[in-house]
This record gives C-alpha cells, sequence and structure tokens, in this order.
C-alpha cells in the first residue's frame, strides 16, 4: 500500500467530511429509507431505490476517505526549510512569459488538486515541471494546452 503525499489542511478536510458523512448524512439516509419503507411494496418504490443508492455512495466514499487517511503521508511544508526550491506542498509564484499574466500554484496531492483554487497535482504536466526547481529558473512546461514558459518569481512555504 503506497503512502499519498497530502497537506495538513488536505488531511483536515477529508476528516471533517468523513465526521459529516458519518455522523450527518448517514443517519439521515437512514431514516429516508425507513421512511421509504413505510410506504410499502419496495419493487415500485422509487424513494427507497433512491435512498438505497445514495446510502451506497456514501458508504463508498467513507471507505475511500478512510483508506486516504490510512495511507496518508502528511507533508507541512511551514515545518521545512527549502530556500526557494519548489518542493511538495510549497505555493509558487509564477510569471507566464508569453502573456506576462502573473500566477501561483500551491502543489498539492489527488484529493486536495482542485484548478479553480490554484491547487494542483504534484503529478500534474505542471507539478511535474515545477517540483526541483527553484526560485528565479526558467520553466518550459509541455501541458495538454501546449507549451508553456514560467519564470518562477517566489516560492513560499505556507
Amino acid at each position: 500500500m503506497d503512502k499519498e503525499p497530502i497537506t495538513l489542511n488536505g488531511l483536515n478536510k477529508l476528516k471533517e467530511e468523513l465526521v459529516f458523512l458519518k455522523e450527518k448524512k448517514r443517519p439521515e439516509i437512514v431514516a429516508a429509507i425507513a421512511e421509504a419503507r413505510s410506504h410499502g411494496d419496495l419493487k415500485e418504490n422509487a424513494e427507497y431505490h433512491a435512498a438505497k443508492e445514495e446510502q451506497s455512495h456514501n458508504e463508498g466514499r467513507i471507505t475511500e476517505i478512510n483508506d486516504i487517511i490510512a495511507r496518508a503521508n502528511v507533508i507541512d511544508v511551514t515545518k521545512l526549510n527549502n530556500e526557494g526550491k519548489v518542493i511538495f506542498g510549497s505555493t509558487v509564484y509564477l510569471e507566464d512569459l508569453d502573456t506576462s499574466e502573473k500566477i501561483n500554484y500551491k502543489i498539492v496531492g489527488r484529493d486536495e488538486a482542485d484548478l479553480k483554487q490554484k491547487l494542483i497535482f504534484f503529478q500534474s504536466p505542471i507539478g511535474k515541471g515545477l517540483i526541483g526547481k527553484n526560485k528565479s529558473d526558467l520553466v518550459e512546461i509541455n501541458t495538454p494546452s501546449g507549451v508553456k514558459n514560467f519564470e518562477i518569481k517566489d516560492v513560499k512555504y505556507i
């Protein structure tokens, strides 16, 4: 079983989701199943089947989160001193050399990645292209939308 790197924040979010699914969602689903059962014939009872399907999804997600937590290798970048090197969990401030656009990404694990929040998976093309580089480096990265050229303006461990 491989360890999966995760930030402290990512682990805490998973734990919060787990508590919600177990303590709030699970009892709601059980109540919905009981309510639907009380309506009689289960073969043609859409509410019952929907509730059972929701229960299956909920229990599956609980199992998935438990598995992720069991394999979690928490990396707390605030405790690491890397002097400008891009590592897992660091926040990288970039300038796109083609558009002069300034952008920043935090490099995170699979379950935390969310491009809208500028959280990129360390195994993604950009994540792989940045890890190991240093502040002030010029980086060329092949992405699905073509080659991107960046200058690493800063690296923070927050």
